[in-house]
């Protein structure tokens, strides 16, 4: 098996084989686990730390940490907001943990000051198109995940049309990666994310899964689609009975080429990619 090892600050792992990133949201408001970690209008690090402590053991090898809500609809929040709720997450992670810390973070300023404490990989929805993001992120010299949405995520789902949506998102990322090459960032530092349930139809979204060589036969795939509304939808299914779904969507982006699952879900998951494992990917 080939080796494909990739450096996220001081983790080397490699991504010939497939790996689970664990969700941390920091977020009063997020979808699934919003305000869990919250006592009042406080987060609670000690939680949040044995959150993710838990999330290792059961496997991760990153924990991806959000302080801004990217669901349908959600409202922005100020820069020193975020800030505040992500960059003492990090440092108090990155202190306590052997794992990836992941920043999901479309700010240039939270992504420097983040990997200066010990983050190490970059995990954008906007794909480093906001000002200053392109530049922030080159700087870091750590990996970055460049995700498709259509808009933002208070219009992404709006009446979402594509004439051929995988050639789209692969004709969006192949800019993309011209724009970060220009700007500093090598290709062996991209990873991408085709954005599943960010400005697409459910039929978008399964097209996108069933193709999903056309973008692991580029660069390595970055797969989020754990306990989604789309799941919700096409088995009729609520927020607390989506993991069956969730976990075969994992498995079917595996064999498309996935080779990051970011689940909330870590343990099950894990499974998942053991058994992937035992029957792909023996020499």
């Amino acid at each position: 098996m080939k080796n494909e090892s990739m450096k996220f600050g001081r983790h080397i792992l490699d991504l010939a084989v497939p790996h689970v990133m664990g969700i941390l949201n920091v977020t009063p408001d997020s979808f699934f686990d919003g305000g869990q970690l919250y006592k009042g209008n406080r987060l609670q690090l000690s939680d949040v730390l044995s959150r993710a402590g838990d999330m290792v053991k059961q496997g991760a090898s990153f924990i991806d940490v959000g302080g801004e809500s990217t669901r349908p609809g959600a409202q922005p929040i100020s820069l020193q907001e975020e800030m505040d709720r992500v960059l003492p997450v990090v440092e108090a992670l990155a202190s306590s943990l052997d794992t990836v810390i992941s920043v999901d973070t479309s700010s240039p300023e939270v992504m420097g000051e983040a990997v200066n404490l010990g983050a190490g990989f970059i995990n954008d929805v906007r794909a480093l198109e906001r000002e200053g993001a392109l530049e922030a992120a080159a700087k870091t010299a750590v990996p970055i995940c460049l995700m498709h949405m259509r808009g933002s995520p208070q219009t992404m789902q709006d009446s979402p049309e594509y004439t051929s949506v995988v050639q789209t998102v692969r004709e969006y990322f192949d800019d993309r990666m011209v724009q970060c090459e220009k700007a500093g960032i090598d290709k062996s530092r991209v990873i991408l994310d085709p954005g599943i349930g960010f400005g697409k139809t459910d039929d978008h979204n399964v097209e996108l899964i069933r193709e999903l060589a056309v973008f692991s036969n580029v660069c390595p795939v970055l797969m989020g689609v754990s306990r989604k509304s789309l799941i919700g939808r096409l088995l009729g299914r609520e927020l607390d009975e989506r993991l069956a779904g969730s976990l075969a969507f994992a498995y079917a982006s595996l064999i498309g080429g996935a080779r990051i699952l970011r689940v909330h879900d870590v343990s099950q998951t894990t499974d998942i990619v053991k058994v992937f494992k035992l029957l792909n990917l023996r020499n």
